[in-house]
């Protein structure tokens, strides 16, 4: 047991936001976690990530007519379009052997983890932390508790990962995921780490233009 000194020393440590902000945080992570509990379809999942991505990377809600017509919006239009997961190919759906009833449901939360990573909000480390957590939930083959991931980490599988409990994985950290990979309970991975096997034989990636 602690004494009560360690104790006090220990609280005055413990980092957060107020109150407010945390209950914002809070319920928005829960909605979404209820949300991706409830709908499995990859059609929905991506119009929910969509939607996300254009109030976090746009600052407006999604909704209204592309204008095609004008060569002066066509950026914006890439832009737009490229938030959607449907509209998006990711380096794991080129491998012959990718499960890809497996991958379909994951894709648009992979996308999301990605591009959550591209915004101002990802460096807000008490809200990513519990954010890529829960999305671990959905993405991985099992993820424990009071794991820490940190910004700009790569995955391109997703179902074969198995996070046990008290891992940290530092900021860009490359998890080769082809074949199964197990972070083992307590495990740190380093900045800039590559950890994993092999990836799968006969599965050559070949990105077509």
């Amino acid at each position: 047991m602690p004494t009560t000194e360690e104790q006090e020393k220990k609280e005055q440590f413990v980092v957060e936001p107020s109150r407010e902000a945390k209950e914002v945080y809070l319920r928005w992570i829960d909605y979404l976690d209820q949300t991706f509990t409830k709908h499995k379809k990859p059609a929905l999942r991506a119009e929910m990530v969509r939607d996300n991505l254009h109030q976090l990377l746009l600052g407006a809600p999604h909704g209204g007519k592309l204008n095609f017509t004008l060569t002066s919006e066509l950026p914006f239009n890439v832009l737009q379009l490229s938030l959607d997961p449907a509209n998006v190919t990711l380096e794991a759906e080129y491998d012959e052997n990718l499960d890809r009833e497996k991958f379909a449901e994951i894709k648009p939360l992979i996308w999301f983890w990605r591009l959550f990573d591209q915004s101002p909000v990802a460096r807000n480390l008490w809200l990513a932390f519990r954010f890529r957590a829960m999305l671990g939930k959905h993405i991985f083959k099992s993820i424990g508790k009071n794991v820490h991931i940190f910004y700009g980490v790569e995955f391109s599988y997703g179902y074969n990962v198995t996070i046990e409990d008290d891992v940290t994985i530092l900021k860009h950290a490359v998890l080769v995921d082809g074949n199964e990979l197990t972070l083992k309970k307590g495990e740190t991975v380093a900045e800039y780490a590559r950890v994993g096997g092999e990836e799968k034989q006969g599965g050559e990636n070949k990105a077509g233009g």
